[in-house]
């Protein structure tokens, strides 16, 4: 069914092509002038315009004149009962699709609708397949048979028929934008276009253009009218990634599209209605954000509809098998090679991992022994460098922990420090990045540690009892000037 927008100034014709298409099963808006009609175009989404060419003030041609320039690009087929070539001649330069003489019956009209409408979609189909070519090449497929799986599954199967927002929350890497697609494919809009908008990457201005669009001339550099995601994927589902980043400001807009499906471009005064099922995804708790007031709590409630909790890799260890099978067969169908084999005892260890990146980290891994393994056993030798959380077991309890009894988590901080400075080879500045600590804050740390005798030099050796500090060997004498605090020429006395 269509949406289609008939003017004409004959109340006759008007009332018999209304009944003609809405037995064809099309919706019908008519209008007895250009002026009221083009001004319900500009707010409404039509599939088609079917216009007389006489008509009183504007006529058809100055009608499709204006659409076009005002960035309208809807079907327009014009008729009349006064064909002239210039006149044809004309409307076909300006993108008219199609020039019907009256009189015409049914059929006839019916035929240049079903073209004009197929035609649209075709176009519509290109623009979505360009915008989204690389999300086309992303692996849909839910792996897992854990319990925890099968939850987020049923989970799924429930919300997909609904029309209200989804909220997907869960760990970085954990699989949100998958389970996205997975409801937006088991949903009754599956045949409409599925958008993405990753909230993170862009700066607040730019996803205010990328969301809702812009007219020609409303900021520098918008050179022409672009059509926004919420336009582009109107009937089917725009999925809002890492939406805790929105800026504050854009909040609110992003909250009256999902309260009212309205909204105007940037640089325009028209407001615009779509149909557009929204998911969002992210990694942060916005219930907290929304009680520290970084995120709008009006917005989390209106996102949160439907929330769905993913379930973080090492809370679903039985399935590491399942999705190492899967990955390394996709991986080496793709790379055109041998699939390597994981021994019980690699399996252990890597069920046995904590998975601090979750699935996009297991992921990883399978693509460098597809590469370096390819039809080999996998040793553990050959998976241990690959793991690069800090944690290598689950349990800490199996974890031997050299730590003086009423000094644990003092010691703790320090271990962990101390791990952190040796993976970023001994550079504070990134060190204290990593570990959310200002500069200052680092190095006082590390002067109180090296007073007590506790800090181990980096590139050092580690002493048998953590509270012996080994001496450093010559050739760790620039380490060790790295990471003293007392150094005047480091910028450690810089927060």
């Amino acid at each position: 069914m269509a949406v289609v927008c008939v003017i004409d100034d004959q109340a006759m014709m008007r009332d018999s092509l209304k009944a003609t298409l809405t037995a064809q099963d099309h919706a019908v808006q008519v209008y007895d002038n250009a002026q009221e009609a083009l001004t319900a175009i500009r707010q409404r989404p039509f599939d088609l315009v079917l216009s007389d060419l006489k008509l009183p003030g504007m006529d058809g041609v100055a009608l499709l004149r204006e659409m076009r320039r005002l960035g309208i690009d809807i079907p327009v087929v014009l008729m009349t009962a006064y064909a002239s070539v210039e006149t044809a001649v004309e409307a076909m330069k300006l993108g008219a699709f199609e020039y019907v003489q009256k009189p015409f019956n049914a059929d006839e009209i019916g035929i240049v609708l079903e073209r004009a409408l197929r035609e649209r979609q075709i176009v519509r189909e290109n623009e979505v397949m360009r915008r989204t070519i690389e999300d086309l090449q992303i692996e849909r497929r839910l792996v897992g048979e854990s319990a925890a799986m099968k939850q987020v599954r049923e989970k799924i199967e429930r919300v997909a028929q609904s029309q209200a927002t989804v909220l997907i929350t869960g760990e970085s890497g954990t699989g949100k934008e998958l389970i996205a697609r997975a409801i937006h494919a088991a949903s009754p809009r599956k045949d409409q276009p599925m958008l993405c908008v990753n909230c993170a990457a862009l700066s607040p201005t730019l996803l205010e253009s990328e969301l809702f669009g812009h007219e020609k001339g409303s900021f520098t550099g918008a050179d022409r009218t672009r059509k926004g995601r919420f336009e582009l994927a109107d009937g089917g589902t725009l999925l809002l990634d890492e939406v805790s980043e929105i800026d504050t400001g854009l909040q609110a807009k992003l909250l009256r599209v999902l309260q009212e499906r309205e909204f105007e471009r940037v640089g325009s005064s028209v407001t615009r209605r779509v149909d557009v099922r929204v998911i969002a995804t992210t990694n942060r708790n916005l219930r907290e954000w929304a009680a520290k007031a970084k995120f709008r709590e009006d917005l989390y409630y209106r996102l949160s509809v439907l929330p769905i909790e993913v379930p973080a890799l090492h809370e679903r260890r039985e399935d590491i098998p399942l999705l190492l099978d899967a990955f390394v067969q996709r991986i080496c169908a793709r790379e055109g090679r041998q699939p390597p084999r994981f021994p019980p005892e690699t399996l252990a260890l890597l069920s046995d991992y904590h998975w601090p990146g979750n699935v996009r980290e297991l992921q990883n891994l399978c693509e460098r022994v597809c590469v370096l393994e390819a039809g080999r056993d996998v040793t553990p030798a050959a998976v241990q460098p690959l793991l690069t959380g800090a944690l290598k077991t689950a349990t800490l309890a199996a974890v031997e922990l050299p730590y003086r009894d009423g000094h644990i988590l003092s010691d703790a901080e320090r271990d962990l420090i101390m791990r952190t400075l040796r993976r970023f080879s001994g550079h504070r500045e990134k060190t204290a990045r990593a570990l959310g600590i200002g500069l200052r804050t680092l190095g006082l740390k590390i002067k109180k540690w090296r007073e007590d005798g506790t800090f181990e030099e980096v590139g050092a050796r580690r002493a048998a009892s953590p509270l012996m500090r080994p001496a450093a060997p010559r050739g760790t004498q620039f380490a060790s000037a790295i990471t003293d605090p007392d150094n005047a020429w480091t910028p450690s006395h810089v927060d």
